[in-house]
C-alpha cells in the first residue's frame, strides 16, 4: 500500500510532478492544431519554462512523435524544441521572460528556414516562418511571465501587463485544448466553460464577459468550424453575473439554462448538442471548484485600491488612540512653562509693599521718580542686602530696613523661579521629543502597506460573525507579502469579546484554514482582535527567572508575544536595584512595549515612548534595562534590540555571536538611542537572552551549553543553576534567563 504522506515528504517529490506535467504537455499537443497550422504551443511552452522541464517537454512531444509516426512532418517543431534546450543549457539565464520569448522565437525561426531550405521551398515559407516565430516567442515570453508572478508572488495578478500576459496564456490554453481528441467531448469547451462561470461568479458580469471572450476567441484560433453557441458564452457569462455570490450550484444550473436558451433561439444543431454537453460538463466541475476557489491565488488588483482609504483610515486612527495618552501628558508639560521674572513687576510690588503706607510716597515717586526707580532697579539687582550698601538714590528713605527685607525676599522667590526654570526646561526638551516620536508614527502609519485586500473574505468573516451573535465594527482581511493571511477585527467595547480564540475557530472553520490569533487589544473605545495564517518559521521558549537573596519581589520583568503581523518579541527589562520598585519599573516597560507594538507602533518608535513615560513618571531618578529580539517568522529574520541591557549570545551555524550594547537604560535621559542590530539566523539556531543577574564570567560556560546540544530547557536550567557559581560579587541579583530556538 503506497504511503501517500511519504511520498509527499520526498524533497523531489515536487519536481518529480513537475516533470511529469511537461512531459505530458509535450505528448499531448504535439499533433493539435491552431488556426490551420501545427499549434505551437507546446514550443512555448518550453521555451518559458527551465531547463528541466523543457527537456521534458521535447521528450513527450519525441515520444508522440514517434508512437505515430509523425517525425518527419513534426521536424521543425523537433527541431526548435532540441534548439531551445540547447541554448537553455549554455546561454539563457533563469527567470527572464524577454530571454525565453526571444529563445522561443530565435529557435522556430532557425528551425524552420533549415528545413524550407533543405525541401527547396525557403523563399516560399521564409514569411509563414517568421510570423510564426514571433507568435511563439511572444506566447513563451507570456508564459514565462505568469510563471514568474506565481514564484514570486505566489498569486496570479490578472491586471495590467500581467492581466494582458495571462490573456494570451489562457487563449493559448484554450485553443489547443479544443485540438485535443477526446472521445464525445471537448476538454477546451469545458475548461471554458468552467472559467466563464468563475468569472461571472466571482466578479460579477465583468469577469463573465471577459472570460467567456477569451474562451471564444481560443476556441475559434482552434478551429473555425466551432459552433454558434459558442459565441453566445460572453452573454451567458455577462447574464450569469448578475447571480454574483448565489449558491454555487444555482449559478451553474443558470449558466446551463441560458447557453440553452440561446442555443434554442440561434437553432439547434448536433454540433450544439454536443457543446451543450460539454457546457453541463464544465457547470458540473464548476461547483466543487468554487468551494475551494481563493482570491489568494487570483487577484485583479482593483480591491487593494478600492478598500485601501478603509484599512490606512483605521489603522491611523488606532495608532492615534494609543498615543493619545502620551500626547495628553505632552500638551500638560507644555502648559507648565513659566515667564521669566519681570524686573519691573518686582519694583511696583514692592513699592506697593512698602511704600504704599510713607508719607513721603507723593515725593519719592512723583517729584523724584527718577532716583527712585533707579535706586528701586539696583536694589533688584543685587544678590546680598545690607544697609551699608544701600543705592545712595535712596539715602533720604525712611524705611530702609523694610526695603531691604522686602528685596530679599523677590531675590529668594526669583533664585527658586530660576531652579524652576531648568526644570521646565527639561520638560520642553521632552516634549519636543515626544512631537518627534508622534510625527514619525504618523509618518510610519502612512507609509505604503504591502498587503493586498481581500473583499470577499473580510464580507465572508462579517457575516459568519453576525452569524453566531459577533458583531464587528470593522472587518479587514488581506494577504501581506508573503501571501499569507492577516484578518484585523475590530469591535465597540461594548461588543467586544472577552477572548479572541471563539473568534479565531469561528474564522477557521469558515475558511478551512489553520489560524492562530493574538490576545485582544485596547485602545480608546475600540477593541482589535488579529487572526492570521501561521508562519512558515515558529518558536521555541523557555525562560526561568529568580529573586535575589532576601528579596521579596523579583526586579526583572519578562514576556514572549506575537504581534500578529509574523514576528515573534521576547522582552527581558531589569529595573534599578532589587525589590518591590525595580519590579514595577520592568513591569512598566514590558507592559508598555508589548501594549505599543502590538497596537502597531514600530518598535524603535515604542522604546522611545517608553523612555519618554520613564523620565516623566517622577522627578525621582527611574531607569530600567531593555533586551528585546524579534524574529520575523515570514523570512526568520533577528533583530536585537538593546537599551543598557546585558550581552545576548547567538547560536548560528556551529558558531556563537556575542551581541553587546554600548546604550544607556531606559529613562536615564531624554532622548533614548536604541541598539539595532540585525543578525543572520535560520531555522534551528537558539538565541540565549538574560538578565544582569549572569555574570560575565558564564559567557564560556554558556558558549560551550550552546554548542553541545539543541535542548533548550537544559541549556537554561542550566544557565540559571550556575550563575551565583560565576558571580564573585558580595550582592546577588535577580536571575532571568531566556532560551529561544526557530523550529520550521
Amino acid at each position: 500500500m503506497l504511503n501517500i504522506k511519504a511520498i509527499r515528504s520526498w524533497k523531489y517529490c515536487g519536481a518529480v510532478v513537475a516533470y511529469t506535467l511537461a512531459a505530458a504537455a509535450g505528448f499531448f499537443l504535439t499533433g493539435t492544431r491552431i488556426a490551420g497550422v501545427a499549434s505551437f504551443a507546446d514550443i512555448s511552452i518550453s521555451g518559458a519554462l527551465e531547463l528541466p522541464y523543457s527537456a521534458a517537454v521535447f521528450a513527450g512531444s519525441l515520444v508522440q512523435s514517434i508512437i505515430s509516426g509523425n517525425i518527419g512532418h513534426n521536424i521543425v517543431k523537433l527541431s526548435s524544441l532540441a534548439l531551445i534546450v540547447i541554448i537553455k543549457m549554455f546561454l539563457e539565464p533563469k527567470n527572464d521572460p524577454k530571454l525565453s520569448g526571444i529563445n522561443t522565437a530565435v529557435s522556430v525561426f532557425i528551425s524552420g528556414t533549415a528545413v524550407s531550405a533543405v525541401i527547396g521551398e525557403l523563399m516560399y515559407k521564409l514569411m509563414f516562418y517568421s510570423f510564426y516565430a514571433i507568435l511563439a516567442g511572444f506566447t513563451a515570453y507570456s508564459a514565462s511571465r505568469v510563471i514568474l508572478d506565481i514564484r514570486r508572488h505566489k498569486t496570479v495578478l490578472i491586471s495590467g501587463r500581467s492581466g494582458f500576459s495571462c490573456a494570451v496564456v489562457f487563449i493559448m490554453l484554450i485553443s489547443s485544448l479544443c485540438a485535443v481528441e477526446i472521445p464525445m467531448l471537448n476538454a477546451g469547451i469545458i475548461v471554458s466553460a468552467v472559467f466563464t462561470i468563475t468569472g461571472a461568479f466571482f466578479y460579477r458580469q465583468n469577469g463573465g464577459v471577459l472570460c467567456g471572450a477569451l474562451s471564444m476567441c481560443g476556441a475559434f484560433l482552434s478551429s473555425s468550424a466551432v459552433d454558434l453557441n459558442i459565441v453566445l458564452l460572453p452573454a451567458a457569462g455577462l447574464l450569469t453575473g448578475y447571480l454574483y455570490r448565489q449558491k454555487a450550484h444555482i449559478a451553474a444550473a443558470c449558466f446551463v439554462g441560458i447557453n440553452f436558451v440561446l442555443t434554442i433561439l440561434t437553432g439547434m444543431t448536433v454540433k450544439s448538442v454536443e457543446n451543450m454537453i460539454d457546457i453541463i460538463c464544465g457547470a458540473a466541475i464548476f461547483i466543487p471548484v468554487s468551494t475551494m476557489f481563493s482570491d489568494k491565488w487570483i487577484r485583479t488588483g482593483n480591491e487593494s485600491v478600492a478598500a485601501l482609504p478603509e484599512m490606512i483610515g483605521a489603522k491611523m486612527k488606532f495608532l492615534s488612540s494609543t498615543v493619545r495618552e502620551l500626547r495628553r501628558e505632552s500638551e500638560r508639560i507644555s502648559q507648565i512653562l513659566s515667564n521669566e521674572a519681570d524686573i519691573d513687576r518686582e519694583i511696583i510690588e514692592n513699592s506697593d509693599k512698602v511704600c504704599a503706607l510713607c508719607y513721603r510716597r507723593a515725593f519719592c515717586w512723583k517729584s523724584d521718580r527718577g532716583n527712585t526707580y533707579r535706586g528701586f532697579s539696583k536694589l533688584a539687582d543685587m544678590t546680598e542686602y545690607a544697609v551699608e550698601s544701600f543705592p545712595h538714590e535712596l539715602d533720604e528713605c525712611i524705611r530702609k530696613n523694610e526695603l531691604v527685607d522686602a528685596f530679599s525676599q523677590s531675590s529668594r522667590e526669583k533664585a527658586a523661579a530660576k531652579l524652576m526654570e531648568m526644570r521646565f526646561s527639561e520638560s520642553r526638551s521632552l516634549m519636543y521629543e515626544q512631537l518627534k516620536i508622534t510625527e514619525d508614527i504618523i509618518r510610519t502609519a502612512g507609509e505604503r502597506i504591502d498587503v493586498s485586500y481581500s473583499e470577499t473574505i473580510s464580507r465572508s468573516i462579517k457575516h459568519k460573525l453576525e452569524k453566531f451573535g459577533i458583531i464587528p465594527d470593522k472587518v479587514i482581511a488581506c494577504y501581506n507579502s508573503k501571501n499569507r493571511l492577516i484578518v484585523e477585527i475590530y469591535f465597540v467595547n461594548e461588543d467586544a469579546p472577552d477572548t479572541s480564540t471563539r473568534i479565531c475557530d469561528l474564522i477557521a472553520d469558515e475558511l478551512h484554514l489553520s489560524l492562530d490569533c493574538t490576545e485582544p487589544v485596547q485602545s480608546g473605545k475600540e477593541v482589535r482582535i488579529r487572526v492570521y495564517e501561521k508562519p512558515h518559521f515558529g518558536i521555541e521558549v523557555y525562560a526561568v527567572s529568580a529573586k535575589a537573596d532576601k528579596s521579596d519581589d523579583n526586579g526583572d520583568t519578562h514576556t514572549v508575544f506575537f504581534d500578529g503581523s509574523g514576528a515573534a518579541y521576547a522582552v527581558i527589562s531589569d529595573g534599578m536595584g532589587t525589590g518591590k520598585e525595580a519590579s514595577c519599573e520592568s513591569r512598566m516597560v514590558v507592559g508598555l512595549f508589548r501594549r505599543l507594538v502590538t497596537g502597531g507602533v514600530d518598535y524603535s518608535t515604542a522604546i522611545k515612548l517608553i523612555n519618554s513615560v520613564m523620565v516623566t513618571k517622577s522627578w525621582q531618578e527611574c531607569f530600567a534595562t531593555f533586551d528585546a529580539i524579534r524574529v520575523d517568522l515570514d523570512e526568520c529574520g533577528l533583530t536585537v534590540l538593546k537599551s543598557g541591557a546585558a550581552a545576548t549570545l547567538i547560536r548560528h551555524r556551529g558558531s556563537v555571536l556575542k551581541v553587546t550594547s554600548p546604550t544607556f537604560p531606559i529613562g536615564i535621559y531624554e532622548s533614548s538611542e536604541v541598539f539595532v542590530k540585525e543578525c543572520e539566523f535560520e531555522s534551528g539556531d537558539i538565541i540565549i537572552m538574560f538578565s544582569d543577574g549572569i555574570s560575565e564570567n558564564a559567557y564560556p560556560f554558556i558558549k560551550e551549553l550552546l554548542l553541545g546540544g539543541d535542548d533548550i530547557r537544559h541549556i537554561v536550567d542550566e544557565i540559571s543553576v550556575k550563575a551565583q557559581v560565576f558571580n564573585h560579587g558580595m550582592h546577588s541579583d535577580d536571575v532571568t534567563v531566556i532560551g529561544v530556538r526557530v523550529t520550521g
